[in-house]
């Protein structure tokens, strides 16, 4: 497994850590415990970005390895 493809699996299965935090906050009733929630989804959404940066220079760097 490439470096770019570990990076890649690593950014799907934070968006998957993401999505279930959203999903927890909209079934959560307490206020607190939302905004929490929110913020953290909001933490990993600014993760999964700067690693899509990593991999877009990364398959520039290796072309190779674009696609995987």
């Amino acid at each position: 497994m490439t470096v770019g493809s570990q990076v890649k699996q690593c950014s799907y299965s934070l968006k998957s850590a993401e999505q279930g935090l959203i999903n927890l906050s909209v079934r959560t009733q307490e206020e607190d415990a939302q905004k929490i929630l929110i913020e953290a989804a909001a933490i990993l959404g600014e993760v999964i970005t700067d690693l899509n940066i990593r991999v877009g220079q990364l398959e520039f760097e290796e072309p190779q390895y674009k696609g995987f």
